[in-house]
Protein backbone atom coordinates (compact mmCIF):
# COMPACT_ATOMS: atom_id res chain seq x y z
CA UNK A 1 0.00 0.00 0.00
CA UNK A 2 1.22 3.67 -0.90
CA UNK A 3 1.53 6.35 1.42
CA UNK A 4 0.94 9.77 1.10
CA UNK A 5 2.23 13.09 3.62
CA UNK A 6 1.08 16.18 3.41
CA UNK A 7 3.51 19.06 5.08
CA UNK A 8 2.00 21.85 4.06
CA UNK A 9 -0.90 23.28 1.55
CA UNK A 10 0.12 23.04 -2.06
CA UNK A 11 -2.08 24.16 -5.39
CA UNK A 12 -1.93 20.81 -6.40
CA UNK A 13 -3.95 19.33 -3.67
CA UNK A 14 -7.05 21.67 -4.87
CA UNK A 15 -6.13 20.57 -8.53
CA UNK A 16 -6.40 16.37 -7.91
CA UNK A 17 -10.31 17.38 -6.54
CA UNK A 18 -12.25 15.89 -9.48
CA UNK A 19 -14.23 19.37 -10.20
CA UNK A 20 -17.54 17.32 -11.70
CA UNK A 21 -17.90 14.62 -8.91
CA UNK A 22 -17.67 17.70 -6.26
CA UNK A 23 -20.47 19.86 -7.75
CA UNK A 24 -22.78 16.78 -8.14
CA UNK A 25 -22.43 16.32 -4.59
CA UNK A 26 -23.26 19.51 -4.35
CA UNK A 27 -26.15 19.21 -6.06
CA UNK A 28 -28.77 19.81 -3.12
CA UNK A 29 -27.16 22.58 -1.71
CA UNK A 30 -26.99 24.50 -5.04
CA UNK A 31 -31.08 23.88 -5.68
CA UNK A 32 -32.36 24.07 -2.34
CA UNK A 33 -35.31 25.68 -2.12
CA UNK A 34 -35.57 27.03 1.62
CA UNK A 35 -36.43 24.03 3.40
CA UNK A 36 -34.75 24.46 7.11
CA UNK A 37 -31.74 23.18 8.10
CA UNK A 38 -29.36 22.81 10.94
CA UNK A 39 -27.55 25.99 12.16
CA UNK A 40 -23.68 24.04 11.85
CA UNK A 41 -21.88 21.84 9.16
CA UNK A 42 -21.15 18.57 9.24
CA UNK A 43 -17.11 19.23 11.00
CA UNK A 44 -18.88 21.95 13.09
CA UNK A 45 -17.51 25.37 11.17
CA UNK A 46 -20.89 28.19 12.24
CA UNK A 47 -22.48 29.44 9.22
CA UNK A 48 -26.04 31.35 8.70
CA UNK A 49 -28.52 28.31 8.55
CA UNK A 50 -30.76 30.43 6.40
CA UNK A 51 -31.44 27.65 3.78
CA UNK A 52 -31.48 31.06 0.97
CA UNK A 53 -27.90 31.60 1.77
CA UNK A 54 -25.65 32.48 -0.84
CA UNK A 55 -22.94 33.71 0.64
CA UNK A 56 -18.90 32.52 0.50
CA UNK A 57 -18.90 31.09 3.90
CA UNK A 58 -22.03 28.80 3.09
CA UNK A 59 -20.27 27.71 -0.15
CA UNK A 60 -17.26 26.95 1.69
CA UNK A 61 -19.01 24.66 4.39
CA UNK A 62 -20.83 23.25 1.46
CA UNK A 63 -17.90 22.29 -0.67
CA UNK A 64 -15.94 20.78 2.92
CA UNK A 65 -19.31 18.90 3.36
CA UNK A 66 -19.04 17.43 -0.10
CA UNK A 67 -15.39 16.57 -0.14
CA UNK A 68 -15.89 14.56 2.65
CA UNK A 69 -18.99 13.10 1.57
CA UNK A 70 -17.27 12.15 -1.51
CA UNK A 71 -14.87 10.41 0.17
CA UNK A 72 -12.00 12.97 -1.94
CA UNK A 73 -11.43 14.61 1.09
CA UNK A 74 -10.36 12.53 3.98
CA UNK A 75 -9.46 13.12 7.31
CA UNK A 76 -6.21 12.37 7.37
CA UNK A 77 -5.57 14.83 4.54
CA UNK A 78 -7.38 17.58 7.01
CA UNK A 79 -5.48 16.53 9.76
CA UNK A 80 -2.21 16.81 7.79
CA UNK A 81 -3.23 20.93 6.50
CA UNK A 82 -4.16 21.90 9.37
CA UNK A 83 -0.71 20.72 11.03
CA UNK A 84 -0.94 21.81 14.88
CA UNK A 85 -4.24 23.92 14.66
CA UNK A 86 -4.64 27.10 15.29
CA UNK A 87 -5.07 29.95 12.92
CA UNK A 88 -2.34 28.95 10.28
CA UNK A 89 -3.73 25.83 10.18
CA UNK A 90 -7.73 27.15 9.49
CA UNK A 91 -5.77 29.90 6.91
CA UNK A 92 -4.96 27.00 4.92
CA UNK A 93 -7.95 24.94 4.92
CA UNK A 94 -9.50 28.16 3.82
CA UNK A 95 -7.28 28.58 1.44
CA UNK A 96 -7.54 25.13 -0.18
CA UNK A 97 -11.53 25.63 -0.46
CA UNK A 98 -10.89 29.02 -2.34
CA UNK A 99 -8.52 27.21 -4.61
CA UNK A 100 -11.76 25.03 -5.08
CA UNK A 101 -14.06 28.42 -5.17
CA UNK A 102 -11.89 29.90 -7.73
CA UNK A 103 -11.64 26.71 -9.92
CA UNK A 104 -15.13 26.64 -10.38
CA UNK A 105 -15.58 30.00 -11.45
CA UNK A 106 -12.99 29.40 -13.91
CA UNK A 107 -14.50 26.58 -15.19
CA UNK A 108 -17.90 28.36 -15.64
CA UNK A 109 -20.02 26.60 -13.03
CA UNK A 110 -20.62 29.37 -10.96
CA UNK A 111 -20.14 33.14 -10.79
CA UNK A 112 -19.59 35.70 -8.21
CA UNK A 113 -21.12 39.02 -7.89
CA UNK A 114 -20.54 41.73 -4.94
CA UNK A 115 -22.10 45.12 -4.16
CA UNK A 116 -19.63 47.89 -4.06
CA UNK A 117 -18.14 48.98 -0.95
CA UNK A 118 -17.34 52.13 0.57
CA UNK A 119 -14.86 52.06 3.84
CA UNK A 120 -17.02 52.94 7.01
CA UNK A 121 -15.11 56.21 9.13
CA UNK A 122 -11.53 54.75 10.01
CA UNK A 123 -12.39 51.23 8.91
CA UNK A 124 -9.01 49.38 7.93
CA UNK A 125 -8.48 47.42 4.62
CA UNK A 126 -7.36 44.14 5.64
CA UNK A 127 -7.84 42.29 8.53
CA UNK A 128 -10.51 41.38 10.74
CA UNK A 129 -13.44 43.93 10.84
CA UNK A 130 -11.83 45.29 7.77
CA UNK A 131 -13.63 46.03 4.17
CA UNK A 132 -12.00 43.69 2.65
CA UNK A 133 -13.64 41.07 5.22
CA UNK A 134 -17.06 42.68 5.03
CA UNK A 135 -17.09 42.48 1.18
CA UNK A 136 -15.86 38.54 1.36
CA UNK A 137 -19.10 38.29 3.94
CA UNK A 138 -21.09 40.34 1.07
CA UNK A 139 -20.07 38.13 -1.98
CA UNK A 140 -22.96 35.96 -3.40
CA UNK A 141 -22.63 33.06 -5.73
CA UNK A 142 -25.04 32.02 -8.59
CA UNK A 143 -25.04 28.95 -11.26
CA UNK A 144 -24.07 29.81 -14.62
CA UNK A 145 -26.23 28.31 -17.49
CA UNK A 146 -23.39 25.93 -18.04
CA UNK A 147 -23.96 24.79 -14.21
CA UNK A 148 -27.42 24.49 -14.63
CA UNK A 149 -27.07 22.57 -17.90
CA UNK A 150 -24.20 20.44 -15.66
CA UNK A 151 -26.46 19.08 -13.44
CA UNK A 152 -29.54 19.02 -15.69
CA UNK A 153 -27.26 16.22 -17.27
CA UNK A 154 -26.26 14.32 -13.97
CA UNK A 155 -29.87 14.30 -12.95
CA UNK A 156 -30.37 12.92 -16.12
CA UNK A 157 -28.32 10.31 -15.93
CA UNK A 158 -29.33 8.92 -12.99
CA UNK A 159 -32.48 8.69 -13.78
CA UNK A 160 -32.55 7.15 -16.69
CA UNK A 161 -29.96 4.79 -15.56
CA UNK A 162 -32.30 2.02 -15.43
CA UNK A 163 -35.11 3.32 -17.93
CA UNK A 164 -32.65 2.81 -21.17
CA UNK A 165 -32.83 5.08 -24.08
CA UNK A 166 -35.27 6.59 -26.03
CA UNK A 167 -34.89 7.64 -29.93
CA UNK A 168 -33.08 10.81 -30.92
CA UNK A 169 -34.76 13.82 -31.26
CA UNK A 170 -38.37 12.23 -31.71
CA UNK A 171 -41.48 10.86 -29.98
CA UNK A 172 -43.03 7.84 -30.62
CA UNK A 173 -46.65 8.21 -31.83
CA UNK A 174 -48.91 4.96 -33.80
CA UNK A 175 -48.66 7.11 -37.57
CA UNK A 176 -46.45 5.70 -40.17
CA UNK A 177 -44.45 8.47 -42.35
CA UNK A 178 -41.63 7.64 -45.00
CA UNK A 179 -38.41 8.74 -42.34
CA UNK A 180 -34.92 7.18 -41.81
CA UNK A 181 -35.85 4.01 -39.27
CA UNK A 182 -37.56 1.66 -41.15
CA UNK A 183 -40.72 0.19 -38.48
CA UNK A 184 -43.38 -0.55 -41.07
CA UNK A 185 -44.09 -2.00 -44.61
CA UNK A 186 -43.07 -0.30 -47.75
CA UNK A 187 -45.02 1.82 -49.32
CA UNK A 188 -45.37 3.06 -53.40
CA UNK A 189 -43.44 5.94 -53.55
CA UNK A 190 -45.94 9.33 -54.00
CA UNK A 191 -44.30 12.87 -54.90
CA UNK A 192 -43.43 14.48 -51.80
CA UNK A 193 -42.13 11.07 -49.56
CA UNK A 194 -38.55 11.06 -48.41
CA UNK A 195 -36.77 8.98 -50.85
CA UNK A 196 -35.84 6.00 -48.43
CA UNK A 197 -35.95 3.52 -51.18
CA UNK A 198 -36.48 -0.02 -50.56
CA UNK A 199 -34.40 -1.67 -53.27
CA UNK A 200 -35.44 -5.02 -53.18
CA UNK A 201 -39.01 -4.03 -53.42
CA UNK A 202 -38.49 -1.89 -55.83
CA UNK A 203 -36.17 -4.62 -57.82
CA UNK A 204 -38.75 -7.20 -57.48
CA UNK A 205 -41.50 -4.46 -59.19
CA UNK A 206 -39.75 -4.25 -62.19
CA UNK A 207 -38.62 -7.84 -62.50
CA UNK A 208 -42.31 -8.54 -62.30
CA UNK A 209 -43.18 -6.21 -64.71
CA UNK A 210 -40.66 -6.70 -67.42
CA UNK A 211 -40.01 -10.00 -66.80
CA UNK A 212 -36.26 -9.87 -67.80
CA UNK A 213 -32.38 -9.87 -66.27
CA UNK A 214 -30.97 -7.84 -68.85
CA UNK A 215 -28.74 -5.10 -67.57
CA UNK A 216 -29.35 -2.42 -67.15
CA UNK A 217 -32.64 -3.07 -65.43
CA UNK A 218 -35.79 -1.63 -66.78
CA UNK A 219 -36.95 0.55 -63.41
CA UNK A 220 -40.02 2.79 -64.57
CA UNK A 221 -41.95 5.28 -61.65
CA UNK A 222 -45.04 2.75 -60.63
CA UNK A 223 -42.03 0.31 -59.64
CA UNK A 224 -40.85 2.43 -56.82
CA UNK A 225 -40.67 1.56 -53.05
CA UNK A 226 -39.97 3.48 -50.08
CA UNK A 227 -39.97 2.25 -46.52
CA UNK A 228 -41.61 3.37 -43.92
CA UNK A 229 -40.89 4.53 -40.58
CA UNK A 230 -42.61 5.56 -37.32
CA UNK A 231 -43.83 9.61 -37.85
CA UNK A 232 -42.21 11.64 -35.29
CA UNK A 233 -44.07 14.70 -33.98
CA UNK A 234 -42.90 17.52 -32.08
CA UNK A 235 -43.95 18.53 -28.58
CA UNK A 236 -44.79 21.60 -26.49
CA UNK A 237 -44.42 21.04 -22.26
CA UNK A 238 -45.37 23.33 -19.72
CA UNK A 239 -44.15 21.82 -16.45
CA UNK A 240 -46.49 23.71 -13.56
CA UNK A 241 -44.56 23.66 -10.13
CA UNK A 242 -46.11 23.94 -7.29
CA UNK A 243 -44.32 26.18 -4.82
CA UNK A 244 -46.85 26.97 -1.97
CA UNK A 245 -46.06 26.35 1.05
CA UNK A 246 -46.37 23.11 2.11
CA UNK A 247 -44.25 22.33 -0.30
CA UNK A 248 -41.28 22.30 2.13
CA UNK A 249 -43.50 21.69 5.41
CA UNK A 250 -43.24 18.36 7.43
CA UNK A 251 -40.26 17.58 7.74
CA UNK A 252 -39.54 17.43 4.19
CA UNK A 253 -38.23 19.34 0.95
CA UNK A 254 -40.22 18.69 -2.07
CA UNK A 255 -39.43 21.47 -3.88
CA UNK A 256 -36.31 20.95 -4.56
CA UNK A 257 -36.61 17.15 -6.23
CA UNK A 258 -39.05 19.13 -8.19
CA UNK A 259 -36.49 21.44 -9.53
CA UNK A 260 -34.05 18.59 -10.35
CA UNK A 261 -36.37 17.03 -12.77
CA UNK A 262 -37.19 20.19 -14.43
CA UNK A 263 -33.28 20.22 -14.97
CA UNK A 264 -33.30 16.85 -16.50
CA UNK A 265 -36.18 17.23 -18.60
CA UNK A 266 -34.79 20.84 -20.03
CA UNK A 267 -31.31 18.62 -20.37
CA UNK A 268 -33.14 16.21 -21.89
CA UNK A 269 -35.09 17.83 -24.81
CA UNK A 270 -32.29 19.98 -25.46
CA UNK A 271 -30.09 17.17 -26.55
CA UNK A 272 -32.66 14.44 -27.58
CA UNK A 273 -35.69 16.24 -28.63
CA UNK A 274 -34.43 19.07 -30.61
CA UNK A 275 -37.78 20.25 -31.71
CA UNK A 276 -39.64 20.20 -28.73
CA UNK A 277 -40.05 23.29 -26.00
CA UNK A 278 -40.20 22.94 -22.30
CA UNK A 279 -41.50 26.21 -20.30
CA UNK A 280 -41.69 26.10 -16.77
CA UNK A 281 -44.53 27.66 -14.64
CA UNK A 282 -44.66 28.31 -10.94
CA UNK A 283 -48.34 28.53 -9.22
CA UNK A 284 -48.95 29.79 -5.62
CA UNK A 285 -51.07 32.41 -4.28
CA UNK A 286 -51.01 33.41 -8.63
CA UNK A 287 -49.02 32.26 -11.33
CA UNK A 288 -45.79 33.34 -13.41
CA UNK A 289 -43.93 31.89 -15.66
CA UNK A 290 -39.39 32.32 -15.00
CA UNK A 291 -37.03 30.89 -17.08
CA UNK A 292 -35.23 28.38 -17.18
CA UNK A 293 -31.70 30.23 -16.42
CA UNK A 294 -33.39 31.59 -12.91
CA UNK A 295 -34.99 27.63 -12.31
CA UNK A 296 -32.12 27.00 -9.85
CA UNK A 297 -32.74 30.24 -7.42
CA UNK A 298 -36.81 29.88 -7.88
CA UNK A 299 -38.01 29.34 -3.90
CA UNK A 300 -41.18 27.98 -2.21
CA UNK A 301 -43.90 30.98 -1.65
CA UNK A 302 -46.22 32.71 -0.79
CA UNK A 303 -48.59 30.43 1.16
CA UNK A 304 -51.64 29.26 -1.16
CA UNK A 305 -52.31 26.70 -4.31
CA UNK A 306 -53.93 28.87 -7.38
CA UNK A 307 -54.42 25.87 -9.36
CA UNK A 308 -56.39 27.56 -11.74
CA UNK A 309 -54.30 30.18 -12.53
CA UNK A 310 -51.82 27.78 -13.08
CA UNK A 311 -53.59 26.18 -15.97
CA UNK A 312 -55.03 29.48 -17.75
CA UNK A 313 -51.13 30.79 -18.11
CA UNK A 314 -49.78 27.34 -18.75
CA UNK A 315 -52.56 27.04 -21.79
CA UNK A 316 -52.37 30.43 -22.91
CA UNK A 317 -48.16 29.04 -23.50
CA UNK A 318 -49.26 26.19 -25.14
CA UNK A 319 -51.39 27.85 -27.56
CA UNK A 320 -48.71 29.89 -28.71
CA UNK A 321 -46.57 26.98 -29.62
CA UNK A 322 -47.15 25.60 -33.52
CA UNK A 323 -46.27 21.95 -32.19
CA UNK A 324 -48.24 18.58 -33.03
CA UNK A 325 -48.54 17.86 -29.11
CA UNK A 326 -49.01 19.78 -26.28
CA UNK A 327 -49.20 18.92 -22.35
CA UNK A 328 -48.98 19.96 -18.92
CA UNK A 329 -46.98 18.04 -16.06
CA UNK A 330 -48.25 19.27 -13.29
CA UNK A 331 -46.48 18.64 -9.81
CA UNK A 332 -48.42 19.03 -6.44
CA UNK A 333 -48.94 17.95 -3.35
CA UNK A 334 -52.14 19.87 -2.43
CA UNK A 335 -55.45 20.34 -3.15
CA UNK A 336 -55.99 24.04 -4.80
CA UNK A 337 -56.98 26.38 -2.53
CA UNK A 338 -57.18 30.55 -3.93
CA UNK A 339 -58.57 31.65 -7.30
CA UNK A 340 -58.28 35.05 -8.96
CA UNK A 341 -61.16 36.91 -9.46
CA UNK A 342 -62.49 38.92 -12.24
CA UNK A 343 -61.71 42.12 -10.67
CA UNK A 344 -57.70 40.10 -10.22
CA UNK A 345 -58.29 39.91 -6.64
CA UNK A 346 -57.62 36.59 -4.95
CA UNK A 347 -59.63 34.23 -3.36
CA UNK A 348 -57.86 32.24 -0.57
CA UNK A 349 -59.36 29.16 1.30
CA UNK A 350 -57.55 26.83 2.96
CA UNK A 351 -59.78 25.01 5.02
CA UNK A 352 -61.40 22.06 2.93
CA UNK A 353 -61.99 22.18 -0.83
CA UNK A 354 -63.75 25.12 -1.09
CA UNK A 355 -66.62 24.82 -4.15
CA UNK A 356 -66.03 27.99 -6.00
CA UNK A 357 -62.02 27.50 -6.16
CA UNK A 358 -63.01 23.29 -7.25
CA UNK A 359 -65.05 24.45 -10.15
CA UNK A 360 -63.05 27.25 -10.87
CA UNK A 361 -60.12 24.46 -11.13
CA UNK A 362 -62.13 21.95 -13.51
CA UNK A 363 -63.05 24.79 -15.57
CA UNK A 364 -59.46 25.53 -16.42
CA UNK A 365 -59.27 21.80 -16.74
CA UNK A 366 -61.83 21.48 -19.52
CA UNK A 367 -60.46 24.33 -21.06
CA UNK A 368 -57.26 22.70 -21.34
CA UNK A 369 -58.41 19.54 -23.10
CA UNK A 370 -60.82 21.36 -25.45
CA UNK A 371 -57.79 22.80 -26.44
CA UNK A 372 -56.07 19.53 -27.12
CA UNK A 373 -53.63 19.68 -24.39
CA UNK A 374 -52.90 16.94 -22.13
CA UNK A 375 -52.55 17.48 -18.19
CA UNK A 376 -50.84 14.76 -16.34
CA UNK A 377 -50.58 15.17 -12.57
CA UNK A 378 -48.01 13.99 -10.26
CA UNK A 379 -48.94 14.26 -6.41
CA UNK A 380 -46.88 14.27 -3.84
CA UNK A 381 -49.34 13.11 -1.43
CA UNK A 382 -52.09 10.59 -0.85
CA UNK A 383 -54.80 12.36 0.97
CA UNK A 384 -58.16 10.96 -0.16
CA UNK A 385 -60.03 14.27 -1.16
CA UNK A 386 -56.61 14.94 -3.08
CA UNK A 387 -57.11 11.47 -4.56
CA UNK A 388 -60.44 12.22 -6.07
CA UNK A 389 -59.73 15.65 -6.87
CA UNK A 390 -56.75 14.59 -9.19
CA UNK A 391 -59.07 11.52 -10.66
CA UNK A 392 -61.47 14.22 -12.07
CA UNK A 393 -58.88 16.59 -13.49
CA UNK A 394 -57.53 13.31 -14.92
CA UNK A 395 -61.02 11.79 -16.28
CA UNK A 396 -61.52 15.78 -17.87
CA UNK A 397 -58.25 16.12 -19.32
CA UNK A 398 -58.21 12.77 -20.91
CA UNK A 399 -54.75 12.69 -18.59
CA UNK A 400 -52.97 10.63 -16.46
CA UNK A 401 -52.78 10.36 -12.70
CA UNK A 402 -49.60 9.61 -10.75
CA UNK A 403 -49.40 9.35 -6.91
CA UNK A 404 -45.70 9.06 -6.13
CA UNK A 405 -42.94 10.78 -3.73
CA UNK A 406 -39.63 12.64 -4.35
CA UNK A 407 -37.39 9.87 -4.54
CA UNK A 408 -39.71 8.15 -7.60
CA UNK A 409 -41.09 11.50 -9.15
CA UNK A 410 -38.22 12.06 -11.55
CA UNK A 411 -38.49 8.52 -12.79
CA UNK A 412 -42.40 8.59 -13.39
CA UNK A 413 -42.22 11.87 -15.26
CA UNK A 414 -39.19 10.45 -17.25
CA UNK A 415 -41.13 7.44 -17.75
CA UNK A 416 -44.28 8.92 -18.92
CA UNK A 417 -42.41 11.46 -21.30
CA UNK A 418 -40.62 9.00 -22.99
CA UNK A 419 -43.13 6.12 -23.19
CA UNK A 420 -45.98 7.88 -23.66
CA UNK A 421 -48.00 5.01 -22.25
CA UNK A 422 -51.15 4.80 -20.05
CA UNK A 423 -50.28 2.94 -16.79
CA UNK A 424 -51.77 3.14 -13.41
CA UNK A 425 -49.35 3.75 -10.84
CA UNK A 426 -50.87 2.17 -6.96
Amino acid sequence: MRFHTYTKHSPELADAVDLQSLLDKLADFLLQSGFAGGSKGTFGWEFDGDPNDRSMDALRQAILDALFESGQFTPEMLEALRGEGGEEGEAKLATLLDALVQRLVEEGYLNLSAPPMMPQGHQTVEGKGSLAHAASRDVQFNLTEKGIDFLGYKTLRGLLGTLGRSSFGSHDTPYLATGIESDGWSKPYEFGDALNLDVNETLKNALARTGSLEVPLDVDYPDLMVRQAEYRSSCATVLMLDCSHSMILYGEDRFTPAKKVALALTHLIRTQFPGDTLQVVLFHDSAEEIPLATLAKAQVGPYHTNTAEGLKLARKLLLAQKKDMRQIVMITDGKPSAMTMADGRIYKNSFGIDASVLATTLREVADCRRSGIVINTFMLARDRTLVEFVKRVSQIARGKAYFTNTMTLGQFILMDFLRRKTRKVS
